[in-house]
């Protein structure tokens, strides 16, 4: 009979409770491995924050969730920061409570993965406010709202426009203070442009608008309501490179005419709609070959008495040079 020496069988004993150790599971991870004694003291954040709570429970909290579950306690606070940091969307659009300067200052401080930023009508948002957070968020933004926020200055446009390299959709409706400089800035770094917005922005140059359309041949959506420095060769320049555009607006526009509209329907041919009220130098002639492409025109159709003011000779009013710039 084979017998073991006294320090061989404390070998096989200790290697023995080293490989129960390894293999045994983390009792943080899961409950119903939890012993008995153990079962009571279970709490939500004790399932895995990587791989469960954070990426399938935290999508479906609102930041007021968050919020609030962040004053709940320690825990709690160390879990909603870090989910703000890793939320994709902040949408703030319209926000004007008080006290909602506070509450930024935490997502500027915790937020490092926004992809789409909404801060329309925000009257409270200062240069102080945006810049940390857009500094945390650059290399992944790609959806920037500023509609209407009128207490930023261009300084909070330069990192959107030198450091956002994702940046597809800009909206800065309303906003007096973007300068022909800003427009020529956004020339020479953005040219990846799906979307813009620079509606009721009277302080930008007809020559920079020129230059700007030249480089956006991936331009879908384009809104210029109310643009003043709109004029038919902006138009012209729209038509010729921004090929891909499905929708614009050009609503109070009064500078424009059939020319600039016509050559929207003859170059873009992927146009589905069309805003042209209080531009009262548009009329049917131009019209009529965009409803014949069943383009949508927030402009009523003529009654059929007057449908033959429709038929033109695109040569009568068109000069045959006038799309050269």
């Amino acid at each position: 009979m084979c017998t073991l020496h006294i320090e061989e069988e404390t070998h096989l004993v200790a290697m023995g409770s080293r490989t129960q150790a390894c293999t045994s599971p983390n009792p943080s991870t899961t409950s119903m491995r939890r012993r008995p004694q153990d079962i009571g003291k279970c709490t939500l954040f004790d399932i895995s924050w990587d791989d469960v709570l954070i990426p399938k429970m935290s999508i479906y909290l609102s930041l007021k969730d968050l919020f609030n579950l962040r004053s709940c306690s320690r825990t709690a606070l160390r879990f909603a920061e870090t989910a703000l940091e890793k939320r994709q969307e902040v949408h703030l659009s319209g926000n004007n409570t008080s006290n909602v300067q506070l509450g930024f200052k935490v997502l500027a401080s915790c937020c490092r993965r926004l992809e789409r930023l909404h801060l329309a009508r925000c009257k409270w948002l200062t240069d102080d406010l945006l810049l940390p957070l857009l500094d945390k968020n650059k290399q992944r933004l790609s959806v920037v709202n500023l509609n209407e926020c009128i207490n930023i200055t261009a300084l909070s446009l330069q990192p959107i426009i030198v450091q956002c390299k994702q940046l597809r959709v800009l909206k800065l409706s309303k906003c007096q203070w973007l300068t022909t400089g800003a427009v020529d800035a956004l020339t020479l770094h953005q040219s990846k442009l799906v979307e813009f917005d620079i509606s009721h922005c009277g302080a930008i140059g007809e020559r920079c608008l020129i230059i700007f359309f030249r480089k956006l041949n991936k331009l879908t959506v384009l809104s210029l309501a109310n643009t003043p420095s709109v004029t038919d060769q902006v138009l012209i320049q729209i038509a010729n490179y921004c090929r891909e555009l499905e929708h614009i607006n050009l609503v109070g526009c009064a500078s424009i005419s059939d020319y600039g509209v016509h050559a929207l329907s003859v170059q873009c041919k992927r146009l589905q709609s069309l805003l042209i009220q209080r531009c009262h130098r548009i009329t049917e002639r131009s019209l009529a070959p965009l409803r014949q492409q069943r383009v949508l025109i927030d402009r009523p159709r003529p009654r059929q008495d007057n449908a033959h003011n429709a038929a033109y000779n695109i040569n009568d009013f068109y000069p045959s040079d006038f799309l050269v710039y």
